[in-house]
């Protein structure tokens, strides 16, 4: 079994790093709460810590140093590099530029955590296995101009170690001595870094391997509505990667996207601007395409009813007829009215639903 492992090629700190972590969440924090309970403050520390460096992660490493979805105040800018650091996975600068490298080669060997080398690679393998050589940072020339990012790349190990464990073991001494000290380290920092890492690391991994894929099926990326509860919105990941630049990811009125939220609150504030969205039309379009991709398809599948068959290319019809109408109105430069885009959503939602139709399911005209 161990033969098969690349021992030449471990990154031996981070890997234990994560695996000595993991051990001590798995051991160390059951027999703290089993000797000394769990109360208030201890919870309360954990839920202050995982959202001010998760929020630091999907708010400002992703969204707005990665992808430039919006900018921030200083403030903001200095409270994203400091808890960021906290939640250990790296620098901002190195973690936009494998990101920004992601998006370019998604599911190709150049992707850092390429799905196709497997869900383990995808989650940590890529981690704890150095498969390739360390980033050139030749993708991320904007965040080099940044001194707040490189002074953050330069520390970055120190912030981390102290907003992550120090910080956390401070705050329950003061709260309640050794006792309350102790379990702040192991629940508020150990545990918290360890739920934090593989809620990140699920949507390099789970995100590219279940859920739907409502805007493209040009790549591996999902969306889930799972993932999207426990990582502050980013479980909207095939909507992120056909539109990367949009502020939001959860984009529908009942999506659970917090970060989103967040950036928009801070725009009222003042805290943040030019906050970058796609239109309405274009991520309809999208959907209209990827619903046609999705029809055709189905349309060859040799085990079909020849009533299912007649009632989805009915629908298919329609669809096309949609398409084309839609492609006049843009060479037309026809401005874009919300009854015109309700009429595109109800064309997309019914031509989605006749494929998800059974057989029995299929109405009575389609059959006559």
């Amino acid at each position: 079994m161990f033969k098969r492992i690349p021992f030449d090629k471990v990154h031996w700190t981070t890997s234990v790093f994560l695996i000595g972590t993991l051990a001590l969440t798995l051991t160390a924090v059951p027999l703290y709460i089993w000797h000394f309970g769990l109360d208030w403050f201890q919870i309360i520390l954990f839920s202050v810590m995982i959202n001010a460096c998760g929020f630091s992660i999907t708010l400002g490493y992703h969204r707005m140093f990665s992808h430039l979805a919006f900018q921030g105040h200083w403030l903001v800018r200095a409270l994203v590099l400091i808890f960021g650091a906290g939640a250990f996975e790296n620098s901002a600068l190195m973690w936009a530029c494998e990101h920004r490298t992601h998006h370019k080669h998604v599911d190709h060997n150049e992707d850092p955590y390429d799905i196709s080398k497997g869900l383990f690679h995808a989650h940590v393998g890529w981690l704890m296995f150095k498969l390739k050589s360390d980033p050139t940072y030749e993708n991320v020339p904007d965040l080099k101009k940044d001194w707040m990012v490189m002074l953050q790349h330069k520390y970055v190990h120190q912030l981390g170690a102290f907003v992550a464990f120090v910080l956390p073991t401070i705050i329950g001494y003061m709260w309640g001595g050794w006792r309350s000290a102790l379990g702040a380290f192991l629940i508020g920092g150990v545990a918290r870094v360890v739920a934090l890492q593989h809620c990140t690391f699920c949507i390099n991994s789970l995100c590219h391997y279940i859920g739907k894929r409502p805007y493209s099926s040009r790549c591996s990326a999902r969306d889930s509505w799972i993932m999207a509860l426990v990582t502050g919105g980013e479980g909207y990941h095939n909507y992120h990667h056909e539109f990367q630049h949009d502020y939001r990811n959860g984009v529908k009125p009942w999506q659970w996207d917090p970060t989103k939220w967040i950036i928009w609150t801070l725009s009222v504030l003042g805290l943040a601007k030019n906050l970058r969205r796609v239109p309405a039309e274009k991520i309809l379009l999208a959907e209209l395409a990827e619903a046609q991709r999705h029809m055709e398809t189905k349309l060859e599948c040799p085990h079909l009813t020849t009533a299912a068959r007649e009632y989805i290319a009915t629908s298919y019809a329609r669809l096309q007829a949609t398409a084309a109408e839609w492609a006049e109105f843009k060479d037309a430069q026809i401005e874009i009215t919300r009854e015109m885009l309700a009429e595109l959503r109800e064309e997309v939602r019914a031509a989605l639903d006749s494929l998800r139709l059974r057989d029995h399911e299929i109405p009575a005209a389609a059959e006559s």
